[in-house]
């Protein structure tokens, strides 16, 4: 029989905050992190706005000379999971660190860092590209600095599924501990990637929004106006652990971990499949390794995007698998405060669901304004909703077809 799991530890390091308790505070509250980009200049761009971290101070997390030798985007990371291990109260001095292990997914790795060099390259020559460029960029940097500076010897590696690559390792990391290959894993997602290429790629693909005049506004999921998502930035990182090890230390407990689905759209390396078809699939999965009844299900975290193609299809893939159920439900994004931290997302918005279960409490999607006569889910408009909360899913798809859906319940003892 397979372990349980749980959820002991939440470090959220976002631009709606740093700490999961302001994090949470501000996206009951419906605020908005989105504004025009501060990292470079984006005049002439299209897209001039992101949800950046302004108040970030790498020294408050880990030592200076440590930070100089990482990306942003694995900063993040130790950061998250110094908080998340804060939070937990794990006592690392007593454990045995080879059974905790260390599973952080990225999904663009440390972009910022090889942009810096490629500057360096095609302005000055080869000699002054930095001998830290291949270990700061690499995807498995930001698990290989948290294994390292806490000391954590159990299982180590990343997964890298675009904007999946946050819930992914959480499913992943909740498998390794029922089978007992660890007791306790630091997981979840890490992005950096505001930055003139990525901006540049993302908005001559037509996936960004250009509502540069009035940027709070400008991520709508669902709504019929909407334009593109927003990118932003931050990392999203949990302790999960066995029922048992959690227990035996007295740790506080968030929430269960219950189930998790994976699959592949193997459709198209942006767009998702028709009608949502294996998305719908994937929740099915979940729901399926919770053993969940569609019925126990009371809220959904939705990928929910703001762009037109995956709003509709998952509201579609909603539709299709909890039939009369899904109009009982509540449905929310995150991303219409916060943006689309891509790799981060699922580990940001897996913090969020976890006290939407605590807390009987989902919070709303904002800006919606103006729904299309097929998009007729209860998406909490614009206020917070108060109620019980059972179970619930969060969802993922990624660039490449990759699809991931976690379940949490309440936990009860």
């Amino acid at each position: 029989m397979n372990k349980r799991v749980v959820v002991t530890g939440l470090g959220a390091v976002t631009p709606l905050g740093i700490g999961y308790e302001l994090f949470w505070d501000n996206l009951l509250a419906g605020k908005s992190s989105i504004a025009r980009i501060t990292a470079f200049d984006p005049e002439g761009y299209s897209t001039q706005i992101a949800s950046e971290i302004k108040e970030f101070d790498p020294a408050q997390y880990m030592d200076k000379k440590e930070a100089r030798r990482m990306d942003r985007v694995t900063q993040f990371a130790v950061a998250a999971s110094k908080l998340a291990l804060d939070d937990s109260k794990i006592d690392l001095a007593v454990e045995d660190k080879t059974r905790i292990g260390t599973l952080v997914g990225t999904g663009m790795g440390g972009i910022i860092t090889l942009g810096d060099n490629f500057q360096k390259l095609f302005d000055k020559g080869h000699s002054r590209v930095s001998p830290l460029m291949v270990p700061m960029i690499i995807p498995s940097m930001p698990s290989g600095m948290v294994s390292m500076i806490f000391g954590l010897q159990g299982p180590c590696f990343p997964i890298v599924t675009a904007c999946a690559s946050g819930t992914n390792s959480i499913g992943e990391a909740m498998k390794i501990i029922q089978r007992g290959s660890a007791d306790v894993m630091v997981t979840g997602g890490t992005e950096a990637a505001v930055t003139p290429i990525c901006i540049a790629g993302f908005e001559n693909m037509k996936a960004m929004s250009t509502r540069n005049d009035d940027p709070q506004t400008a991520s709508r999921p669902f709504d019929a106006d909407r334009d593109g998502f927003v990118l932003g930035e931050g990392a999203g990182i949990v302790v999960l652990e066995s029922l048992e090890h959690a227990l035996d230390r007295g740790a506080h407990i968030y929430c269960e971990l219950v189930g998790y689905g994976t699959n592949a759209d193997a459709y198209h390396i942006t767009c998702p499949a028709p009608e949502g078809e294996m998305a719908a699939k994937c929740m099915e999965l979940a729901l399926s390794d919770a053993n969940l009844a569609i019925t126990e299900v009371d809220y959904i975290n939705a990928h929910g995007t703001s762009t037109p193609i995956n709003d509709r299809n998952e509201t579609q893939a909603i539709k299709t698998v909890f039939g009369e159920h899904a109009y009982k439900m509540k449905v929310s994004s995150n991303k219409s405060m916060v943006g689309h931290l891509l790799g981060a997302s699922g580990g940001v918005e897996f913090i969020a669901t976890a006290l939407t279960v605590m807390n009987d409490i989902v919070p709303p999607t904002m800006n919606i304004q103006n729904l299309e006569p097929d998009m007729n889910l209860d998406y909490v408009a614009n206020k917070a909703a108060k109620m019980t909360v059972r179970a619930a899913l969060t969802n993922s798809f990624g660039f490449g077809g990759h699809n991931a859906t976690l379940a949490v319940k309440k936990y009860n003892g």
